[in-house]
């Protein structure tokens, strides 16, 4: 062999050990924990998200979990549970991904899975960039530790879980003129992937609740105009381009339109950039400029808010320059939603974070005023008038979202908290397509009345008949609505008081609920103010 062929193999040699010396650590970690597996009848796994040792969760315990999973795959040695499958079993069995399970738990675990082990194990700070992760492979039938490893790898994560106690920051003040009246803006985005099915169905039965809340609310002495927007993200059906994005609605006071379109929502697979569809909710309504406005968004899901291409910092800042609240709602385990940033994401601008159970069914209370209110709200529709073509879809429009109310689970309550949304001054101001709505609000003016675009029963009247009938019409529908408003009242109090028993049972939190304490706390900040 001649000098420059013995070079050639020392230098493939010492690249060979240099490759193998920097070899990433949690690879290293994974071979080990397959050597102690050699012997052992272990064909698939389940790796668990990695807690700290002292149970704290961060965005390392899933980013270890993704990693170690991926190294594991790559080997083909043992198969490997998909993450959203682990994810959605654990959800069954109402357990969160941490690095801590009883023997029994792992065996139920293993048999719901069909797995003969789970990876699991902890982590602990050695510094700042620094962490040390233990690891252990346990069989699922027995409770017995199979391999072990442990390996110190760099903490590429920010988030420190012994300084996540203490409020979130608050809104930078937003200086400008004053708009003077109230005025409320509510984007609401929702991760309409396939497992968002619960979510879907918690919005369309808690959009009247969540309105009524700002029915009974004031400010300066005038009942709030709530504008609301809905964009659908992480959807296949939707393009790739526009990162799986649609905007469903854009801001509107007529809220029959956004039950109706939270009905036709459809979930499918796909990818949920959360900084993408925040930049696109921000950058993409028309947001008033106002400082005394409330304006928020809502965003909810189930996936690591890191995803996508759009850094959510970026997008969440400029919200906060708008002076948009970012709250965010994780369909899960608190700390798991922490540990995947979503908490990080309602922190950089002032919002709220909260998760909910998205598979808890929507309960409402039931109350005695209930019947009578309902059948004041079917009275209440023959007090609309349509005016045009507009008019006559809306009517309808307006039947239907009463029947799909009535259609709705007796428990969730969704056909009275309508009803109480119809008699409110939000509804009928949102209602242009109506002629005592919009002649009350000065949209339009008796002597710009088109007797061709009325209903037919009121076209062959002459001008005082027809002003009398509108003007009956809208007698009527006062008595009505004030009615109701003794009524709601009264189901306020009531219900008040069985949400106090239930809350010291610990019931689960839902999307309307979360929604609705959030907006009560910032909203008061604004100087909205709610009734008990």
């Amino acid at each position: 062999m001649n000098i420059l062929k013995r070079f050639a193999l020392i230098l493939y040699v010492l690249a060979a050990l240099a490759d193998k010396a920097a070899a990433d650590p949690l690879e290293k970690l994974a071979r080990k924990l397959e050597a102690g597996l050699k012997d052992q009848p272990v064909k698939q796994v389940a790796v668990l998200s990695f807690a700290y040792h002292d149970g704290a969760m961060s965005s390392g315990s899933t980013i270890v979990q993704e990693r170690l999973t991926t190294f594991l795959v790559q080997d083909g040695n043992v198969q490997v549970v998909e993450r959203h499958l682990l994810k959605k079993a654990l959800e069954e069995m109402k357990l969160e991904t941490i690095g801590f399970m009883d023997p029994q738990t792992t065996k139920e675990l293993g048999k719901v899975l069909g797995v003969d082990a789970i990876v699991l194990g902890t982590l602990n700070d050695l510094s700042k960039k620094k962490t040390e992760v233990n690891a252990r492979v346990i069989e699922t039938e027995t409770g017995k530790i199979l391999a072990a490893a442990q390996a110190n790898v760099s903490r590429t994560w920010s988030d420190d879980p012994v300084k996540t106690a203490g409020p979130s920051p608050s809104l930078p003040p937003v200086t400008g003129p004053y708009l003077g009246r109230a005025l409320v803006q509510i984007a609401i985005l929702l991760d309409t992937s396939n497992s968002m099915d619960g979510l879907i169905s918690q919005a369309k039965n808690q959009l009247w609740h969540i309105i009524n809340e700002f029915g009974a609310a004031e400010k300066g002495g005038n009942n709030p105009v709530v504008q609301v927007a809905l964009y659908e993200y992480g959807n296949d059906r939707l393009q790739a381009g526009e990162g799986y994005i649609r905007q469903v609605l854009p801001f509107t006071t007529d809220l029959d339109k956004v039950s109706e379109q939270l009905f036709d929502l459809k979930t499918n697979g796909g990818q949920e950039y959360c900084g993408w569809v925040i930049r696109d909710a921000v950058n993409g309504l028309q947001w008033d400029k106002h400082a005394d406005v409330y304006k928020a968004v809502f965003i909810a899901g189930n996936e690591p808010f890191t995803q996508g291409p759009v850094d959510f910092h970026e997008s969440v800042a400029e919200a906060a320059r708008k002076g948009i609240a970012v709250n965010s709602i994780f369909c899960g385990g608190r700390q798991e939603g922490a540990a995947m940033q979503w908490k990080a994401g309602a922190d950089a601008g002032g919002g709220d974070y909260a998760n909910i159970d998205q598979t808890a069914q929507v309960v409402s209370i039931a109350a005695p005023q209930d019947p009578e209110i309902q059948r004041l709200s079917a009275q209440l529709n023959d007090t609309f008038i349509a005016y045009g073509a507009s008019g006559r879809k809306a009517v309808r429009r307006q039947q239907e979202v009463d029947r799909m109310a009535q259609a709705a689970p007796a428990a969730a309550g969704v056909a009275t908290q309508r009803a109480m949304a119809k008699a409110s001054s939000q509804y009928t101001q949102g209602s242009d397509w109506d002629v005592v709505s919009a002649l009350e609000t000065g949209k339009l003016k008796n002597s710009e009345l088109r007797k061709e675009e009325l209903p037919a029963e009121l076209q062959g009247l002459g001008d005082k008949e027809r002003a009398a009938y509108i003007e009956r019409k809208a007698a009527e529908r006062k008595a009505i609505q004030a009615q109701i408003g003794r009524l709601s009242g009264e189901r306020r109090r009531y219900v008040a008081q069985k949400e106090k028993e239930l809350a010291a049972q610990g019931a689960t939190q839902t999307l309307g609920q979360a929604v609705i304490k959030t907006v009560r706390s910032q909203a008061a900040k604004k100087g909205f103010k709610f009734k008990d």
